[in-house]
């Protein structure tokens, strides 16, 4: 798992230890990857600054997206259940040998 946020390495790091997050988080200072993934929300941080919209994203080895959780709510995030299924769903059908 991996964060991208507009936020400097200082901040991330400190949200990270002020969360008890134990994943990388990475920094995009001008928006340029959350542009990509199409999560800009213009005008939405402090000071009117650019930040990432809430999303998550599963992103398969060859870097296709393969599921995506949009919201506009920081606090809603996908349930664990929904994400193993989407993981599920991409995993080839399991042949049995007999």
């Amino acid at each position: 798992m991996t964060a991208i946020s507009v936020d400097s390495p200082e901040d991330s790091r400190k949200l990270r230890a002020s969360q008890g997050y134990s994943y990388t988080f990475l920094s995009d200072p001008k928006a340029e990857v959350i542009r990509r993934y199409g999560v800009l929300h213009a005008g939405a941080g402090e000071e009117g600054r650019d930040i990432a919209r809430p999303a998550e994203f599963l992103v398969d080895s060859t870097g296709a997206i393969r599921w995506v959780n949009l919201t506009d709510d920081l606090r809603i995030r996908a349930r664990p259940e929904n994400v193993l299924k989407a993981i599920d769903s991409l995993m080839p059908a399991q042949t049995s040998v007999r």
